[in-house]
């Protein structure tokens, strides 16, 4: 909405002269320039709150708000389009009511740095064969997935996860056993880089990648061709009917503290060799990640991967015979929220595959969650300091 003052001045000049001759200054009318500001930056909170199904509200235009001055009009636009998994304003009105995308990401030493993740909306770590880890990262807008590398199979667990948020799959090959069974088994939406249906377009090696790395650490997904590989492919690019906000979020854009234990420094822990430290951003309010004592780099940005929300799912993980595949078990348990510097303790409950994790306090209402990214850890093992 634009504002326009009208200014008019009317000016009467009389000179008395001798002759009695009378001047009359006429009616002038002006506009003054009217400009438009646009915020786009992260704003406050939406204008109402959240229901208790979480289900996400229809957006609309963005809300006007004019401030006059004496001088100036400044106005400012204020979206209320937000991220569905993040919560985050400044979302691309088009993509809203669209699937996510989820993509399973190598994390083993030898494959670092990987580019891309960083722009992830939420990260999944899970452990693998081996006591490595493998990624998930999701997107919540597939039109905007950068380049990704470096790509890497499936195992049963992710996929399940990428079910219960209706993402499309992206991967590179699989375990020929149950993670094989589960992708046919759930009829996933998927993209595989093992298939010569999109090999050489979706998924690709980088070139300069080969010069350095084994090729198996050289497999990217090509962001820009994603949308156009879900036309080809037919997927259904609506969210299913019914589907919910993934979390119920805060008040504000700003990082607010809750009663809860003061967590500055923590580690998800994978294994002897496979751990995950996050240490606590007074400034930025966000926990900043290490790979098993290392920055955790996108190589793409250099910077540091950087999550406003930690969540750590406890669950039992066990072995499938002798330093073969793993079993993550997904019914539920206990964790931790962490945000803000503090802790808290959470149960959280799957309760199907096609259903998202469920996240409680200790009382089982729903938290209320940060707005800003978030990091998954599914593990056995997690330790503060």
């Amino acid at each position: 909405m634009k504002m326009r003052k009208k200014c008019i001045r009317n000016g009467i000049l009389v000179c008395v002269m001798a002759s009695l001759m009378l001047m009359t200054a006429g009616c002038s009318e002006t506009e003054p320039m009217s400009t438009g500001m646009s915020n786009t930056g992260t704003v406050a909170d939406t204008t109402e709150l959240q229901t208790e199904e979480q289900t996400q509200p229809e957006q609309t235009e963005p809300v006007t708000e004019a401030v006059t001055t004496e001088e100036t009009v400044t106005t400012e636009e204020i979206s209320t389009v937000y991220n569905p998994l993040t919560g985050e304003y400044g979302y691309n009105e088009n993509a809203v009511g669209k699937r996510p995308v989820a993509v399973m990401i190598n994390n083993i030493d030898l494959s670092l740095p990987q580019y891309g993740i960083g722009s992830a909306d939420y990260i999944y770590e899970v452990v693998v064969e081996g006591g490595i880890t493998r990624l998930m990262a999701v997107f919540a807008d597939y039109t905007s997935v950068p380049d990704l590398c470096s790509i890497r199979s499936c195992r049963y667990y992710y996929p399940i996860i990428a079910h219960g948020l209706d993402a499309i799959y992206c991967h590179w090959g699989a375990d020929q056993t149950i993670a094989q069974e589960t992708l046919d088994r759930l009829d996933i939406d998927r993209f595989d880089g093992g298939s010569s249906t999109y090999y050489d377009w979706l998924f690709l090696n980088d070139e300069q990648r080969l010069l350095e790395y084994s090729s198996e650490h050289t497999g990217y997904l090509k962001g820009s061709a994603l949308a156009e590989a879900i036309e080809y492919a037919g997927y259904r690019t609506d969210m299913r009917n019914g589907a919910k906000d993934a979390f119920v979020f805060a008040e504000g854009d700003e990082v607010t503290t809750f009663e809860g234990t003061p967590c500055t420094m923590f580690d998800v822990i994978f294994s002897e060799s496979y751990y995950s430290t996050f240490t606590y951003d007074e400034e930025n309010k966000t926990y900043k990640k290490q790979h098993s004592g290392d920055p955790h780099m996108d190589s793409a940005t250099d910077e540091q991967l950087s999550f406003t929300n930690v969540f750590v799912l406890e669950t039992s993980v066990s072995m499938r015979g002798v330093g073969e595949l793993m079993d993550v078990a997904l019914e539920g348990g206990t964790g931790y929220y962490i945000s803000g510097g503090k802790s808290m303790p959470i149960n959280w409950t799957k309760p199907a595959e096609n259903e998202n994790f469920v996240i409680t306090d200790l009382s089982g209402q729903p938290i209320t969650v940060n707005r800003g990214k978030c990091y998954f850890g599914i593990t056995d093992k997690v330790e503060f300091f």
